[in-house]
């Protein structure tokens, strides 16, 4: 006599162990096209018309970026301070940054002993790492 099996489970479906790799593959070029939008966000610092010199391009890597505006006006990162907060935050802000290198951007129009006094003031700091940051001029061809 043959036996039937009346459990609905154990023996009669068959077990298959998949991953369902479609929702995984979207979850990623979600996380992708986001990285992709937000990564140029991320630069730092105001955005300013740099002058164009002949430099290399500059391998950003952490750091905190200063910021002379067209108007004169310093900004860290993304705060506008005057002079005297900018004197007196630089030093323990760059303590905090994961970065010890300062990158200065200046506008083309910010006249030119703004960008050195805010540099004397990083020097004041005990700031030794300071790098300008200028646009590459494109390359001539012969």
């Amino acid at each position: 006599m043959r036996r039937r099996n009346r459990d609905v489970g154990i023996g009669s479906l068959p077990v298959r162990a998949e991953i369902n790799v479609t929702s995984l593959v979207d979850v990623a070029f979600t996380l992708l096209v986001i990285f992709m939008i937000t990564a140029p966000i991320l630069q730092g610092g105001v955005e300013v018309t740099i002058p164009r010199a002949p430099a290399a391009p500059l391998q950003v890597s952490e750091g905190v970026v200063v910021t002379i505006a067209g108007d004169g006006s310093i900004y860290i990162d993304d705060a506008e301070v005057s002079r005297e907060e900018f004197a007196a935050a630089i030093g323990p802000i760059v303590e905090r940054s994961a970065g010890e290198t300062v990158y200065v951007k200046g506008d083309t129009d910010v006249p030119y002993g703004a960008v050195l006094w805010v540099i004397g003031t990083l020097k004041e700091a005990e700031i030794e790492a300071v790098s300008l940051v200028a646009e590459p001029e494109p390359r001539r061809r012969n």
